[in-house]
């Protein structure tokens, strides 16, 4: 149910965000170069902090989207992408996007939506190319050796990737520069808990060395982690996590690989050119993702991301020898899981926290956030200055049924328990 905001902060009012990953950092840099003077952000690790699911070596930057209004937002951080702090860390060099031969029905019925929310659309003009087999897929990227059985769909100019640790290190800088305070490490910048007064007003955060941080204004931007603070929010907000595994190239592996448009195979998973001061390729399946509930049955992140389950492994090297066979059976450098905070309708949660004052919540990427990181503060606030903000995010009082995940369009396969599986 919608409530009204409260009258907008005075902008000497003391600003405490908690989460220094991809929504906090966006949030403290927007906010600070609107003229408020006294932010201070947590973390209980320095940025890029890794427990971020924004701290990684590259995501997806694109605006297909089943939903015009998200194309539109994807558009304008695109834009951004492209002007002063990002755009040394945006690679708009593409965005292949495929299925397989073996994909299901519900795979080619996204591919499909999400083409035709672009090609229509006047800001993609000249930027698509749809590809009806592998043979023009091969054309256009000569260097995806592979079978590439049955894969057809399109390849859009008008997209890329931000590399993700960097850029966020990069506005982390800019930030400290506008006059924000960074408090970090496990027991300096971890927030054990927030404590109220009797009438629900939020006072601040105590951290793990026992400090406590006052504010007028708290605003959490935990991402996956959030419902671990704010357990209530775990009616709505799912942390799920995904596989990640790289893999080292040498420096002749690579070189011919530089410049390929992000691949993605719906049904399959995903890949971007080698990291260009690395030469590692950084490779993601396709899945519903994992839970870890606890015995309240809300989700939350587990303490290691160490490690990935085995049937995703067999996915991503399914994934390589469909398109870069020779390197199939490389040894993995690192394997992780990747944690982000899911909403029911995959829509973001930006609001005040019911029955309570002084406490915002800012979350829900549900794994289409970080694309918007220039933009993301700039909706923070012009909620709490105008008072504006889509009614689709605001807090929503729902349970979720199950895993609440099954109905995700572009997602395959039923969501697990992490518990449930073996990470190796």
């Amino acid at each position: 149910m919608s409530h009204p905001p409260p009258p907008p902060p005075p902008e000497s009012s003391k600003i405490l965000i908690l989460g220094a990953g991809t929504f906090g950092i966006s949030t403290a840099y927007h906010l600070a170069k609107s003229g408020y003077s006294n932010i201070h952000v947590l973390d209980r690790a320095d940025v890029p902090s890794p427990y971020s699911a924004g701290t990684d070596l590259n995501k997806i930057v694109r605006a297909e989207y089943e939903d015009p209004f998200y194309t539109d937002l994807a558009l304008e951080a695109i834009q951004e992408w492209q002007k002063p702090p990002f755009a040394p860390y945006f690679q708009k060099i593409g965005y292949l996007v495929c299925t397989s031969a073996a994909a299901p029905e519900k795979s080619r019925n996204s591919l499909a939506e999400s083409l035709s929310s672009i090609s229509s659309h006047s800001a993609f003009s000249g930027s698509i190319t749809e590809l009806a087999d592998p043979d023009a897929v091969r054309r256009k990227v000569p260097q995806l050796s592979g079978p590439l059985s049955g894969w057809a769909g399109y390849l859009n100019y008008h997209a890329g990737y931000a590399q993700a640790a960097l850029v966020v290190e990069a506005l982390a800088r800019e930030c400290t520069k506008l006059g924000v305070t960074f408090i970090t490490g496990e027991e300096k910048g971890r927030v054990a808990e927030l404590r109220y007064d009797s009438s629900g007003k939020c006072l601040g955060a105590l951290t793990a060395d026992q400090s406590f941080h006052t504010a007028d204004l708290v605003i959490v931007c935990l991402g996956a982690h959030t419902a671990s603070l704010i357990p209530q929010l775990g009616k709505q907000l799912t942390a799920k996590a995904w596989a990640v595994g790289l893999i080292q190239l040498t420096e002749e592996e690579a070189v011919p690989l530089r410049g390929i448009p992000v691949v993605n195979c719906r049904d399959l998973g995903f890949f971007f050119e080698p990291e260009p001061r690395t030469n590692v390729l950084k490779l993601c399946n396709a899945s519903a993702g994992y839970t870890n509930r606890n015995a309240h049955g809300v989700s939350i992140p587990t303490e290691t991301n160490e490690g990935i389950p085995e049937e995703d492994e067999i996915a991503i090297r399914r994934l390589l020898r469909e398109a870069l066979p020779q390197f199939a059976d490389r040894p993995f450098v690192e394997k992780k899981i990747c944690w982000c905070a899911d909403t029911k309708d995959s829509d973001y949660i930006i609001d005040f926290v019911p029955q309570t004052s002084g406490l915002m919540v800012v979350s829900g990427d549900s794994g289409h956030g970080f694309k918007m990181l220039p933009i993301v503060g700039k909706w923070v606030w012009e909620f709490l200055v105008k008072g504006k903000r889509p009614e689709w995010w605001q807090w929503k009082n729902q349970e979720l049924e199950g895993t609440g995940e099954e109905d995700i369009s572009w997602r395959v396969g039923t969501v697990k328990d992490i518990k449930d599986v073996e990470r190796q």
